[in-house]
């Protein structure tokens, strides 16, 4: 069960979702319950669908004020109520009654709440992120009836963890820092395991990734921009929280310091579905912002830095593993760093806070040298520790499926 349709892997829930489930089809019977954020996405085809035993995908259009009211009314948090469905919790009925499950995988927090109470098989349940913390770090960084909502998501979604992580065989996360998190908030220490999150090397790949000067001078274009300066570019979902505090503090305070020592420099913003307070930045400071894009591998190749300041984060950003998979230099906040594999000033560089990002990148800007060192270092590294299946090794035998390849039963 997933929270999202587990294809196309084109942003950072879905990319670890995609290769666990690619993997599973490989050697077991898959059915699959996800939601669908449109109806786009519900129709989207995969060569992965067709392997699947069966498929219930939902589209989740629920309002937001529908499913506050809900969780007032329920004692339950928001993040249940919005991905609650009748559909869902029939096909799970459905299909465990008709055949034998042997294992229920259930990706992402919100999607145990469709594990029925009376199911006695083995249950790994993949949190990838401790989402209460994150709640928690919100509700500390506001104020009002928003610091208030916080405060209960976090609380109720801690007890929530804990009662799903109790009745799993394994609970996931995507670093060793997230499960260290919740051994201590929960109690709980051999059931919780660390799976990290992979890189598709074969597709961040530099030497396949077509060249992408015409879309980026259309885009400077299109923004009154003449692309004569260096380009520095975060990547990732614009409607996001962390990403758009990102940007926005980027823009608003790390741009200004950059731009007093690069006049020419430009801060792209590369993502789909830019929110409001994103958009009011395109055009300041030398911000633009693209909104989605055809191939967010082109955009990495055209930029000279890749920036990750996100000052709320949690788990593994995925859009830091693909810059340095291009082996481009990569400046990550130390929010943005956590988990991944690699050494500070060698593999890339981490911020302590907006000046030192500033620091950082020009001081990159000015020595080509280092920056084309940090990009060759990140590259290898990549190739040495993160391929999905070194990553994933683990996940059959957590979830009891052996080592037999269905495309040969088939045969």
């Amino acid at each position: 069960m997933a929270h999202r349709v587990p294809w196309p892997p084109n942003r950072g829930d879905k990319i670890r979702s995609h290769h666990i489930l690619r993997k599973m089809v490989k050697h077991a019977s898959v059915h699959l319950a996800c939601f669908a954020d449109d109806e786009a996405e519900a129709l989207t085809d995969s060569d992965i669908k067709s392997s699947l035993a069966s498929v219930q995908i939902v589209r989740r259009n629920k309002a937001n004020w529908r499913a506050g009211i809900e969780a007032l009314a329920t004692g339950k948090p928001v993040s249940l109520t919005s991905f609650d469905s009748a559909k869902i919790r029939n096909y799970v009925r459905d299909t465990l009654n008709i055949g034998t499950i042997d294992c229920i995988f259930v990706f992402s927090g919100q999607m145990a709440q469709f594990v029925p109470a009376e199911y006695s098989g083995r249950l790994v349940m993949d949190f990838a992120d401790v989402d209460s913390a994150k709640f928690e770090s919100y509700a500390e960084a506001g104020s009002g009836p928003m610091g208030w909502i916080n405060q209960r998501e976090g609380r109720l979604l801690r007890a929530f963890e804990q009662k799903i992580a109790i009745a799993a065989d394994y609970s996931l996360f995507v670093s060793e820092a997230e499960a260290q998190l919740f051994r201590s908030r929960s109690g709980l220490d051999d059931k919780v395991k660390a799976i990290g999150n992979g890189i598709d090397l074969d597709f961040y790949d530099p030497d396949i990734v077509p060249d992408a000067s015409n879309e980026v001078e259309a885009i400077m274009r299109k923004k009154a921009h003449v692309q004569n300066g260096p380009l520095i570019l975060f990547t990732g979902q614009m409607d996001y929280r962390p990403n758009v505090e990102a940007v926005t503090s980027f823009s608003a305070k790390v741009m200004p310091k950059i731009l007093n020592h690069y006049p020419d420099a430009h801060f792209i913003i590369a993502g789909r579905a830019p929110s409001a307070d994103v958009l009011r930045f395109d055009g300041v400071n030398g911000t633009i912002v693209t909104g989605g894009v055809d191939d967010i591998r082109c955009w990495l190749k055209a930029a000279d830095i890749v920036v990750a300041p996100l000052r709320i984060a949690r788990g593994i950003q995925n859009k830091v593993l693909e810059a340095m998979a291009l082996g481009k230099p990569v400046v990550a906040s130390v929010a943005a760093a956590q988990g991944i594999e690699a050494v500070d000033g060698k593999d890339f560089c981490i911020a302590q806070n907006p000046d030192h990002e500033a620091k950082l990148v020009c001081e990159l800007l000015a020595n080509h040298k280092k920056a084309a060192s940090l990009g060759r270092n990140a590259f290898a590294l990549m190739r040495a520790k993160y391929c999905w299946e070194s990553r994933l090794a683990d996940i059959n035998s957590l979830c009891g499926i052996d080592a037999r390849d269905m495309s040969e039963t088939a045969k």
